[in-house]
């Protein structure tokens, strides 16, 4: 089980143009499982970040996440931004969760930074897209093997919500309905 206390969120480059990108998971799937994140995320407390490239015409951050003023960095890596890392460092929790398009840049450089500084990482994979299924599997095996965590929004949340029966495991649940296409 994961202790939700510890946890916060980085949703990394879900803007509109990026996220159409993707040649893994379907701009469809992404948005859905990054909303079921946001939404368990405020139902829980649970902190989180976005973190955008810069892009003509503004961040063009998904609709699906919530409202916040994101951090624009201006190379492939969450971690080379200081005021996002200070924030990160503010919350002062070291479970640290990945998610974002593309996964062999941003998720990867994100992830394995993260892990070096001495935070747990797990990195959602039906929130997260890629090139190439080559190649983003190849990411998910560099950070797996640094010691990340790879596996998916359901089986995240339900690591830290195992009761469903109480008004907080309903409301998470029925969260997670919305996973289904």
């Amino acid at each position: 089980m994961i202790d939700h206390s510890t946890v916060q969120i980085v949703f990394a480059d879900l803007q509109d143009s990026i996220v159409a990108l993707s040649g893994t998971n379907s701009p469809d799937v992404i948005r859905r499982s990054a909303g079921v994140l946001a939404t368990v995320a405020q139902v829980l407390d649970i902190p989180f970040t976005v973190s955008v490239a810069p892009r003509p015409g503004g961040p063009g951050v998904i609709a699906e996440l919530p409202e916040t003023s994101p951090f624009v960095r201006g190379g492939p890596c969450c971690w080379d931004d200081r005021a996002w890392r200070e924030a990160i460092a503010a919350v002062d929790r070291k479970t640290l969760v990945v998610c974002g398009v593309t996964s062999e840049i941003v998720v990867l450089h994100t992830a394995l930074d993260a892990l070096a500084d001495g935070y747990d990482v797990i990195v959602l994979v039906d929130a997260s897209g890629g090139m190439s299924e080559r190649t983003e599997n190849a990411a998910f095996r560099q950070i797996e093997a640094a010691g990340g965590t790879v596996t998916s929004v359901a089986s995240f949340v339900t690591s830290m919500v195992r009761d469903f029966t109480t008004p907080v495991g309903r409301d998470v649940i029925t969260a997670l309905h919305g996973l289904a296409g």
